[in-house]
């Protein structure tokens, strides 16, 4: 989301402006559960984390310095606080590729039986689509996942991408290739979406219910509203090229806050701690 006027909001929003603060706020909230959706891989764990983002971003504003734009400083308080977030079940259930593989090429969902109960197929293939691309990243550790999000799916210039995670852009664009490469070749061997890999979504739906992966009476991915990743950011440099196994992740779509985000945001601004938020103290 576009704000006008942004340097004169932020000082209103630092001196205890609610309705600055309020703007900022939502230009900034989907792009902070985007990042966090993807960073953590659970639509809960994300909402949580984007609370938490946007309750750093309240007490730290008046430590902004303007050296960048404000979105540009969010991420970076955003990837910090990922980066080093515990809280979500992949923290406690890490994944590897090695282990994803295996499952994929186990053939455990040849015996069993359809579970879908009437539910349209082709929603529920979709659905595992959505919420596999997520839990795919939980491959990666932290700050590579936060660099092939930035790079692949934010598509955010090198340099921009290299201040948030606070490295060169050389090494950023060395980093980003490496791991571009590493999730390329997992594609190209297991996900049937490049062309060449032997899982297939409407082969697996079944198996992912029986696993509890996928609940045909709870299609939350396709709940949300979904948008475009320029939609929910302004950049204008010069975004990283992708390659073609890499347009498979950055084909999946962005998603607005969900609406208890934004009940959130209005019932924080209307708490006795605001004042204090503002501050810089503890909420």
């Amino acid at each position: 989301m576009k704000i006008e006027n942004e340097s004169q909001l932020i000082m209103q929003a630092s001196d205890g402006d609610r309705e600055a603060l309020e703007v900022l706020l939502h230009s900034v909230r989907d792009m902070v559960f985007s990042l966090s959706l993807r960073m953590l891989g659970l639509i809960p764990d994300a909402e949580d984390a984007t609370q938490e983002i946007l309750i750093k971003v309240i007490t730290h504003l008046s430590s902004f310095q303007k050296e960048s734009s404000f979105s540009t400083w969010v991420f970076r308080v955003a990837v910090n606080h990922l980066k080093d977030y515990r809280k979500g079940m992949f923290t406690e259930r890490p994944l590897s590729f090695e282990f994803y593989g295996e499952d994929i090429a186990s053939g455990r969902e040849a015996d069993v039986p359809d579970l879908t109960g009437g539910v349209d197929r082709a929603l529920l293939e979709r659905e595992l689509k959505l919420s596999c691309s997520n839990v795919m990243l939980q491959c990666l550790d932290a700050e590579s996942r936060a660099i092939y999000v930035l790079g692949t799916m934010f598509r955010l210039s090198s340099p921009t991408a290299a201040e948030i995670l606070g490295m060169s852009p050389e090494a950023y664009r060395q980093r980003l290739s490496r791991i571009r490469k590493k999730v390329g070749a997992f594609l190209g061997e297991y996900c049937g979406l490049s062309g060449t890999g032997i899982c297939a979504c409407r082969r697996r739906v079944n198996y992912a219910i029986a696993t509890h992966r996928l609940d045909p009476a709870r299609l939350d991915f396709q709940s949300m509203e979904e948008c475009g990743y320029d939609e929910i950011g302004s950049y204008t440099d010069a975004m990283e090229e992708l390659d073609e196994l890499s347009q498979i992740f950055a084909g999946f779509p962005a998603y607005r806050s969900p609406e208890n985000i934004i009940g959130w945001i209005r019932k924080m601004m209307d708490s006795q701690s605001f004042q204090t938020a503002v501050r810089g103290q503890e909420v």
